[in-house]
C-alpha cells in the first residue's frame, strides 16, 4: 500500500540545496558541531534574540534565489493524499519560498509548519500535528527530507522515511528509502 499522506522538509528537499550552514555559524560565532537552533539555545539569554534575528535575516536573504528541486512539481502533482511541510525555517519564510519556487498551490494554509509552530525537528510534534489534522496515522504517511533530523522526526511520529541524498554519502540508519532526487522518488 502506498502512503496516504506526505510530509516534506523544505530547504534542500523541495528546493535546490543552497544553505551554507557552516558558513553562517562561523559568521555569528555558533559552534560548528551543533545545529543552529541548538547553538542559539545554548548561548546566554541576552544573546539569543540577536542571534535569532540574524538567522531570520539570513533565511530571508536566501528566499529570492530559491529554486524548486528537480521533480518537485511532478511529484506533488502525482500525490492524491494530503501534503504538508515541516521546516526548521519560519512559517512565513517557508510560504515566501513556496511562492518564489511556484509550489505554494500544493499546500493548504494550515499544512506548513515552521519552527515557531511546534517544537522543531527532530521532535515529532509538528508531524503528529499535521497527521492529527488530517486524521491519518503515522503508518499511512511518509516523511521526506535531506537531513537526519527530518528522518528522526518521521521515525518518532511512526512514519516511513525517505532520505534525499545529495552527496552519495552513507545513509542514516533512520532512512527507509534513499533517493538522489525527487524525480527518482516519483
Amino acid at each position: 500500500m502506498s502512503p496516504h499522506a506526505w510530509i516534506f522538509d523544505l530547504d534542500g528537499t523541495l528546493t535546490v540545496p543552497m544553505h551554507d550552514f557552516a558558513g553562517f555559524k562561523r559568521s555569528v560565532g555558533l559552534p560548528l558541531d551543533l545545529d543552529i537552533l541548538t547553538g542559539i539555545a545554548q548561548r546566554p539569554e541576552v544573546e539569543q534574540a540577536e542571534l535569532q534575528q540574524a538567522v531570520k535575516e539570513w533565511e530571508s536573504s536566501l528566499v529570492r534565489g530559491a529554486q524548486a528541486a528537480e521533480g518537485a512539481e511532478a511529484l506533488l502533482a502525482s500525490l492524491s493524499g494530503p501534503v504538508g511541510i515541516v521546516t526548521r525555517n519560519t512559517r512565513e519564510g517557508a510560504w515566501r519560498t513556496l511562492n518564489v519556487i511556484g509550489l505554494a498551490r500544493w499546500f493548504g494554509e494550515d499544512a506548513v509548519l515552521g519552527r515557531t509552530c511546534a517544537a522543531p525537528k527532530p521532535s515529532p510534534e509538528p508531524l503528529l500535528r499535521l497527521l492529527g489534522q488530517w486524521g491519518v496515522g503515522g503508518a499511512d504517511a511518509v516523511m521526506v527530507g535531506d537531513y537526519v533530523d527530518d528522518l528522526r522526526a518521521g521515525k518518532a511520529a511512526g512514519t516511513a522515511t525517505v532520505w534525499i541524498d545529495h552527496h552519495g554519502s552513507e545513509p542514516p540508519m533512520e532512512a527507509d528509502r534513499v533517493v538522489r532526487s525527487l524525480t527518482e522518488l516519483l
